[in-house]
């Protein structure tokens, strides 16, 4: 054989290694399928693929919680909607295609499979966006998205139509940055990408939940170390989707140089507002729980976020209030020194009233009322002398304002009342007399 005929042969064996098998058409493929699906066995699969759930459903049942945790990423509200009970089936469906292969087809296990690989995208979608964002109505949305696409996937890849697309999507291709790029690259990037957001918000969730649990005078630095592990899991997270679409990292000095200009000029408020965040936070002059009053409203701080923090009214109202607010204007805390909130009432009493004997009962009267407090006592001083009576101040001190104010003030005028009734003391009220003048006599009137 001539050296031209070896290097042919050498080359043409080199191809036939390095090129994959090639498919069989697809109408081929799904007869082989059906077939398999219908075989002798087929019954037999699906006896040990259901005894495969029960004993998932047996296990997560016995290791579920009796009552509402926070566990229900894994255990859910019922037994088959956590993630818990697809993975552990998953697992055992699995293990038993991997034990049975020398003996059966597998063709139901090649339906199984990927349905209950679906089935845990899905509730794990399903239980991480509940979690996040427990009033978005736009994660509904994404949801019912997800499941689409998971059980057209599923469909997809039982059929043999999903390796297909995929051989087709990577005959497309362009150049970025320098760097090929394959439509496969870019979807399988997206679908990493929103993989490891779900995994980061998890992640992320369970951590702030861990630190913020049983939380009372440092909760202001967990909420802070919460906000930052989150932060820096999802920048981590999207590096390596990029890096797992085929993008250059490197080639994104540029467009970090360009969003550094876009935040110094465009987003200036929002970069405040997220600074001021952790300046809050980190100083902790303004706690979760504190009453304050902010640009004339008044509440309770039930959370403090990056880039807002939340404001409840005792009305029930709730105020979003941008931290830049917080750290540039002036904020009313009840709360920086002590809980103890100062209120008064006035009422009047009659001129001659034994202001000596009366004082003294009603002061009592006030220190009896449940929500006042003992230290410091209350005090009824003489205000005024008004013009129907003489005007009494009533000041006392409740260490509880976010229980509300009206209806403490309410309890101690129905003792006032009281004590005023049983001594016997009136209660003014404006009096004016009236003086009627008739007019001259002037004698008869002219006919």
């Amino acid at each position: 054989m001539s050296d031209a005929a070896a290097s042919a042969a050498a080359a043409a064996s080199a191809a036939s290694v390095a090129a994959p098998p090639a498919r069989p058409p697809l109408a081929v493929e799904l007869q082989g399928f059906a077939h398999a699906l219908f075989s002798s066995d087929a019954l037999s699969q699906l006896a040990l693929i259901a005894g495969c759930l029960g004993l998932a459903w047996v296990i997560v049942a016995r290791l579920a919680p009796q009552r509402p945790t926070n566990h229900r990423l894994w255990y859910g509200r019922r037994v088959w909607d956590g993630v818990l009970f697809p993975l552990l089936a998953l697992v055992f469906v699995l293990l038993a295609r991997w034990g049975l292969a020398p003996w059966l087809s597998l063709a139901v296990f090649r339906i199984a499979v990927p349905a209950l690989v679906s089935l845990l995208v899905i509730r794990f979608t399903a239980r991480v966006l509940q979690a996040a964002y427990p009033e978005s109505g736009l994660m509904r949305v994404v949801e019912r998205s997800v499941s689409w696409i998971a059980w057209v996937g599923m469909l997809l890849w039982v059929t043999g139509v999903l390796p297909r697309l995929r051989d087709q999507a990577d005959q497309v291709h362009w150049t970025l940055g320098g760097s090929e790029v394959t439509l496969s690259n870019v979807i399988e990037g997206a679908l990493s990408s929103i993989v490891v957001i779900l995994v980061s918000l998890w992640a992320s969730q369970a951590l702030e939940a861990r630190l913020l649990r049983g939380a009372t005078g440092n909760l202001s630095l967990r909420k802070i170390l919460a906000n930052l592990t989150r932060a820096a899991m999802l920048f981590i997270g999207l590096m390596f989707a990029l890096s797992a679409a085929g993008i250059d990292l490197t080639a994104l000095g540029v467009l970090g140089g360009a969003l550094g200009v876009g935040i110094g000029l465009g987003l200036q408020k929002v970069a405040a507002n997220y600074v001021s965040g952790f300046v809050i936070l980190a100083e902790n002059a303004v706690r979760i729980g504190d009453m304050v009053t902010v640009d004339g409203f008044e509440g309770r701080i039930t959370d403090i976020t990056t880039r807002y923090t939340l404001i409840r009214s005792l009305g029930g109202r709730e105020s979003i209030v941008p931290n830049e607010m917080l750290v540039t204007q002036r904020v009313e805390s009840a709360w920086l020194s002590d809980h103890n909130v100062l209120l008064q009432t006035v009422l009047q009493v009659a001129y001659g009233t034994p202001l000596d004997r009366v004082l003294p009962a009603l002061q009592h009267a006030v220190t009896a009322v449940e929500r006042v407090q003992a230290n410091p006592p209350p005090a009824v001083r003489l205000s005024a002398f008004a013009a129907d009576g003489l005007e009494l101040t009533v000041v006392f001190w409740i260490g509880d304002p976010e229980n509300g104010s009206a209806n403490v003030r309410s309890d101690v005028n129905l003792a006032l009342l009281r004590t005023l009734d049983g001594l016997g003391v009136e209660i003014p009220f404006p009096q004016r007399v009236l003086h009627h003048r008739h007019p001259p006599d002037t004698g008869p009137t002219p006919a």
